[in-house]
């Protein structure tokens, strides 16, 4: 049976819980870290006109603590080292916000050696930072792309480069908006801190019973009910956090012995989860911090891409159901009982705890002309105020601080890892505009394909896919739209669908071997051993690979503003080709020619007559 708790009035466990006596120096160092981060970023939405070269530093700095001082050390060598390189980030980094108004005058060059000093030093912290966040390879090629900037006048042929003055490049690097401070990094202190200030708030509260019994309710009582619930609640989650892994960890903890207990093999049941939860960074309003990254790479606006990309969306976890459905059919599975539902008491208690931020965010960005970054405030005060209750209406004053605590932890936390990845990017970025690498890649890219761009794609999804493989979404997608982007265009997919197009397969990895991250957790957490979990996401997860391909042949799925009826039937067409072929590869275990025959007609009504 399908558990939903409902909270009744108890203070929740959390270092708030319980005496104020009891919390550590660690417990208030982390609260004051995190009411800091998060006030920082909210106040900067209203503040106005701030130098460029005094925010993003200070956004670097309120990262710091979270990456040196407050994840767990292997060692005691990693332990002491994080102080130190929290310490010469903070300098540094402090010294460029504080001598901004000086540094701004010299144009990108560096005068003395005091300023070289922090120029290397607060290079150094940013590698260091992106290999604690998220391991080595991030920074592993930024060293090999900051190397070629300094070195690549020493390379023959068109490769190599005319030559970089050293304190023209550091400077270029960290003392102006072209490098570690550029409109990237501006992005993620300016626009993806608000969001996931709000992702941690309303994730703090009762939202999670909310979608959880409406997923519940309306899915429930489908053959593989249960399954379908994980479906619909990842769906859910997935636009309030845009994190895979997180999405995939919450829902996943009851969805997946839910089903074990209902009778579905454990790899199934951690496939389920993996897939639909990596559905959650390409579902709109979020989609994690690709979507704000992508605004600004496109200079265009947020509301616009969100709502080019909620077709594709759909078609994904459309596909994912369609998939379960074939499964259930195959397996057997039934729905939940009447008794085992919730009922729509609960989830008229506790839905308005999800619905009501959630509205809020869409109609200002739908209906109002704030910009997203005011929206995502309006909707987390909003949120602040339902943490005080539960679903019963008692209002606890611990339980309000314990979820306070929590979410300003949660919200500090993810803030440093985007910024670790965002500011690790941004000197990548940097180099390949002083040293014209991306345009050559670009014109290797175009020589590779012969000019066709069906190949083109081909060459793109395949690089996406690897550098996914060992990077965050966010920072594989900005790498190889970096190089791969322009090729695309110029071979005559518009932008947007070319970045929409890197993004989606570099989300790819979140499923496929080796790395797979959300199939290690949903396996995890299904006590069963991974590859057949990961295979059977690949199955599952057939959208993944099919649906950015379908919108380049059908380009009227994307269109849904501007030619909403041409949108609905791309829609259709692909959906249908879509539920073909998910019944051609895990239909009944019988009939292989007519599951051949389905499959090649969904191949057929994807990818002919193009809408």
């Amino acid at each position: 049976m399908l558990v939903v708790e409902e909270e009744r009035g108890i203070p929740e466990s959390g270092p708030l819980a319980g005496p104020l006596s009891r919390l550590s120096a660690r417990d208030w160092a982390m609260l004051a870290c995190g009411l800091a981060s998060v006030g920082f970023h909210l106040y900067l939405v209203f503040s106005g006109l701030i130098p460029n070269l005094i925010t993003r530093p200070l956004h670097f700095i309120l990262a710091l603590p979270w990456i040196f001082l407050f994840a767990a050390a292997p060692s005691r060598l990693a332990r002491w080292s994080g102080y130190a390189f929290g310490l010469a980030g903070l300098f540094s980094a402090g010294f460029i916000a504080v001598e901004s108004d000086r540094l701004v005058d010299q144009y990108g060059s560096l005068a003395n050696d005091l300023q070289r000093v922090a120029a290397v030093a607060v290079i150094v912290v940013a590698l260091e930072m992106a290999r604690r966040a998220i391991k080595w390879v991030l920074p592993a090629i930024t060293v090999l792309v900051l190397l070629y900037g300094y070195f690549g006048y020493l390379i023959p042929g068109q490769f190599g480069h005319a030559g970089l003055p050293p304190d023209y490049y550091l400077g270029t690097l960290v003392i102006t908006g072209g490098g570690m401070w550029s409109n990237l990094t501006g992005i993620s202190a300016e626009v993806i801190a608000p969001f996931i200030v709000l992702g941690a708030f309303v994730s703090a509260g009762t939202a999670g019973t909310g979608f959880m019994a409406l997923a519940t309710q309306i899915a429930g009582r489908f053959r593989a009910g249960a399954a379908k619930i994980a479906v619909l609640s990842s769906a859910m989650y997935g636009t309030i956090s845009g994190v895979a892994a997180a999405n995939t960890a919450s829902t996943g903890m009851i969805t997946i012995p839910a089903m074990k207990r209902l009778g579905y093999p454990p790899s199934m049941a951690a496939a389920t989860e993996a897939v639909a939860s990596t559905g959650g960074q390409i579902m709109p309003p979020l989609m994690g911090a690709g979507i704000f990254v992508m605004a600004e790479l496109l200079r265009t606006d947020y509301t616009s891409i969100m709502v080019a990309a909620t077709p594709p969306a759909v078609l994904f976890f459309l596909t994912a159901w369609t998939g379960v459905h074939f499964f259930a059919l195959r397996y057997g599975l039934r729905g939940l009982n009447r008794d085992e539902l919730p009922g729509w008491s609960l989830v008229v208690r506790t839905v308005p705890f999800f619905l009501v931020p959630f509205g809020i965010l869409v109609y200002m960005l739908a209906f109002t002309g704030y910009t997203a970054p005011y929206a995502a405030v309006f909707a987390t005060a909003a949120t602040l105020l339902l943490l005080a209750t539960d679903s019963l209406g008692n209002v606890d004053l611990r339980r309000f601080a314990n979820r306070l605590w929590t979410g300003c932890v949660d919200a500090g936390c993810q803030i440093a890892t985007i910024a670790a990845i965002i500011v690790c990017a941004s000197l990548i970025v940097g180099v390949f505009h002083m040293t014209g690498l991306g345009v050559k890649i670009t014109s290797l890219i175009l020589s590779a394909s012969g000019g066709e761009l069906w190949i083109a794609l081909l060459l793109t999804a395949l690089a996406s896919l690897v550098l996914g493989m060992e990077l965050p979404t966010t920072a594989a997608y900005v790498i190889c739209v970096a190089v791969a982007g322009p090729a695309l265009v110029e071979l005559g997919l518009p932008e947007l669908y070319a970045h929409l197009f890197v993004f989606w397969y570099a989300l790819l990895c979140t499923i496929t071997p080796p790395v797979c991250g959300n199939v290690f957790i949903a396996a995890g957490i299904a006590d069963t051993p991974w590859l057949p979990v990961a295979f059977r996401s690949m199955t599952l997860g057939l959208g993944l690979f099919l649906v950015p391909m379908g919108f380049v042949a059908n380009p009227s799925l994307l269109l849904l503003a501007e030619a909403p009826l041409l949108a609905l039937l791309a829609l259709v067409k692909i959906g249908a080709g879509l539920s073909l072929i998910a019944f051609g590869v895990v239909g009944p275990s019988r009939g292989i020619l007519l599951r051949l025959a389905a499959a090649a007609a969904g191949f057929a009504l994807i990818f002919l007559f193009g809408v």
